[in-house]
């Protein structure tokens, strides 16, 4: 539930992105909790049901059982076939069809701003994204419906059907560094932003947690949208520990009445 004090600390946000003329939205695994994707780390969440060492890169490229671990969870059903946008990833793609909006850059891996209406080449995804599989051996990427289609039921770890090489989820694992050009860009679209709104993040993560660091120094209003405290709570020109569905809704709905005011 909203209250008074929250409703003007929206009010206070949807001025600022009606005044700004480059935003960045920064996401992280609370915007997705919210279309029934568990945080990884919190009770309940992935690393209580799964081993952590059996997504280190390492493992996953020199024990085969590793593989077939994760291949059978993938064949028994996807982690995030069922989820949907909720109303923050809806809220921040109509900020862009708004022309409100730089870009997203996000540590999610669920491909759900895409599937809100995002642009695909407008969001930055730091930690890759599950509904792809990459061979190691050629670089091939393939959707991850079409491996699975193309292996049926068999427990059988595929391999890439162009050179025969080992085939992995195309997300960042354990040991492995954030892809260069994705954080580079993301990087540069942080530093030349005037407003950076963070939604969902715990910002514990690096190096990923330091981009809405480098916008502040750069300059950059900062909003922090997340239902607890973050590090970066004290140097943020607007704090809202709220439902990241809730709060932008609200967001888009002020944004939307000023704009048109400012139209009539």
């Amino acid at each position: 539930m909203i209250d008074q004090g929250q409703e003007e600390k929206i009010g206070r946000v949807a001025g600022m992105i009606t005044k700004a003329e480059n935003i960045v939205v920064f996401t992280g695994a609370g915007i997705s909790t919210e279309s029934g994707i568990p945080d990884f780390r919190s009770p309940g969440g992935f690393w209580t049901k799964f081993d952590p060492e059996d997504f280190t890169i390492e493992k996953f490229l020199t024990n085969a059982e590793t593989r077939r671990k994760q291949w059978r969870f993938f064949i028994s059903g996807n982690l995030f076939q069922d989820a949907r946008p909720n109303a923050a990833h809806e809220a921040i793609a109509e900020l862009e069809r708004l022309g409100r909006l730089n870009c997203v850059i996000t540590q999610n891996i669920d491909n759900l701003h895409q599937r809100a209406g995002n642009g695909p080449a407008n969001v930055f995804e730091l930690h890759g994204n599950m509904r792809w599989i990459r061979c190691l051996g050629c670089g091939k990427r393939y959707p991850i419906a079409e491996i699975l289609q193309g292996s049926g039921e068999s427990e059988e770890v595929p391999v890439c059907g162009s050179c025969t090489g080992i085939l992995k989820p195309d997300v960042i694992f354990f040991g492995e560094t954030l892809p260069e050009k994705t954080l580079k860009e993301a990087t540069g679209r942080a530093n030349r932003c005037d407003l950076l709104i963070v939604v969902g993040s715990s910002l514990v993560v690096y190096p990923a947690a330091y981009l809405p660091l480098y916008a502040k120094q750069a300059g950059a209003g900062l909003v922090i949208v997340n239902l607890s405290a973050t590090p970066a709570d004290n140097i943020a020109d607007v704090v809202i520990h709220a439902s990241a569905g809730e709060v932008m809704g609200k967001i888009l709905a002020e944004v939307r009445q000023r704009l048109a005011g400012s139209c009539a």
